[in-house]
């Protein structure tokens, strides 16, 4: 298996993750987000040229108060680099292989890159209610009371991971 980022000619169409959202955002906009817009690039895990899963990241900012307390000391009042991982998804035929793990993984060594080359905090998530145990075991807290939830569409729960942490765990390699 390979990881690298969406190609144009990549087949997205058979890609079904079991989530209607995190599909119709692979199959219709990672594309048109990475190549027109600029505005994120989706990362594939590849395999035998089929795709197994996919994170999109992007580049963005926090304020101080968007981070947990713990997070906090000594960091500037002003937005902070993050990288927000957008999405995360993994087929339904490769679920439970640890293709999320990896692809999360990757997004750590991305998250060190931008550390090392512009300045980055760690990366923050909008985890959906199903995902939010999955990234509490790789060290994400929760950040922000959650207001308005919806039984009907449940709001994510915005989750940081610090830069200290990534390094502490091996910088995401």
């Amino acid at each position: 298996m390979d990881i690298r980022a969406l190609q144009p000619q990549d087949d997205r169409a058979r890609f079904r993750s079991g989530d209607d959202d995190l599909d119709r955002f692979l199959h219709a906009f990672a594309a048109q987000n990475q190549f027109r817009h600029h505005i994120g690039v989706t990362y594939v895990a590849v395999h035998d040229e089929s795709i197994l899963g996919y994170a999109t990241v992007s580049p963005g900012h926090v304020e101080i108060d968007g981070l947990p307390t713990s997070q906090r000391k000594k960091l500037p009042r002003y937005p902070l680099p993050i990288l927000r991982l957008a999405r995360l998804a993994v087929d339904a035929s490769a679920q439970g292989q640890g293709i999320g793990t990896a692809l999360l993984r990757f997004v750590l060594m991305l998250t060190m890159r931008m550390t090392d080359d512009y300045g980055c905090v760690g990366v923050l998530v909008d985890a959906k209610p199903a995902a939010i145990e999955f990234y509490a075991r790789h060290g994400f807290v929760a950040v922000g009371a959650v207001a308005g939830q919806s039984d009907a569409r449940p709001a994510p729960t915005p989750m940081f991971l610090g830069i200290k942490a990534i390094v502490d765990a091996g910088g995401g390699r």
